[in-house]
């Protein structure tokens, strides 16, 4: 009888000692694989460009003359997404209704901004948000020229001494903006250069700016515009901005302007 009992207590032991491996080795498998699952990081599908149409309405979108992917190395693909898809669709929507609202039927920006109410909230922000976007999106390349040439060549080493002067200032006025803005380089009535910030979505061509002129490269330094890649690092997107500037655009810009 001592020995039956004395064999199920062994028994017992070594059945409870089993259990606690099992129990110890399914936990491991299932810490391995909670971690091996919570380490994978799907990635967002990207849309494409030619598919973002704005509202039927006075203005409309100037298609992206690139994929979102294309400046990755230097602003990141989602953000390209987010800030074209949705914040430039968002301010060209937004325009028409006010433009409606307000019964301006003029179709030139230009023209508009110039001649703004600054008193009119809704066709301030999103006319200037407008004008704002379609210039910057256009003077970013994933192929760009990386120096100006010619007359603004000229023009810029006789303004500012160098290029890398003018870029310096560029980014100076940039992180300097406090908040949301905008920092310009811009051709004044009298065919000079300038650079300036504004805050928010105004820029150089409304009533009252700071420095008034004709813009011909914009920097957007708003959060959305590079916070996905650079956080609260400003002044780091802004020099890698650089990489994507195409002064060939901006050459044109300024024939046009001066």
């Amino acid at each position: 009888m001592k020995k039956g009992i004395l064999l199920m207590s062994v028994l017992g032991v070594l059945f409870f000692a089993q259990s606690c491996e099992a129990k110890k080795d399914n936990a491991k498998t299932t810490t391995e694989e909670t971690v091996k699952t919570d380490t994978i990081h799907a990635e967002e599908p990207i849309g494409n460009p030619t598919d973002v149409k704005a509202d039927p309405g006075t203005f409309q979108i100037k298609p992206l003359k690139y994929g979102y992917d294309e400046l990755n190395e230097y602003i990141d693909a989602k953000t390209m997404e987010i800030h074209f898809s949705k914040h430039y669709l968002g301010y060209i929507n937004k325009l028409n209704a006010a433009l409606k609202e307000s019964n301006n039927k003029s179709n030139d920006i230009v023209e508009i901004l110039k001649s703004m109410d600054m008193n009119n909230g809704a066709l301030r922000n999103n006319a200037g948000g407008y004008y704002n976007h379609m210039l910057y999106f256009d003077i970013m390349s994933p192929s760009p020229q990386k120096a100006p040439t010619g007359d603004l060549k000229a023009k810029i080493e006789s303004t500012f001494g160098s290029t890398e002067e003018l870029i310096k200032l560029l980014d100076e006025a940039g992180a300097k903006r406090f908040g949301s803005g905008w920092a310009w380089l811009v051709v004044k009535a009298d065919g000079s250069l300038a650079v300036t910030s504004t805050a928010n979505q105004d820029n150089p061509l409304m009533p009252g700016a700071e420095v008034a002129g004709t813009p011909i490269l914009g920097i957007d330094v708003w959060e959305h515009a590079y916070y996905l890649k650079y956080q609260n690092k400003r002044d780091e997107y802004l020099k890698a901005f650089t990489n994507v500037l195409d002064w060939k655009q901006v050459e044109e810009n300024y024939k046009k302007a001066k």
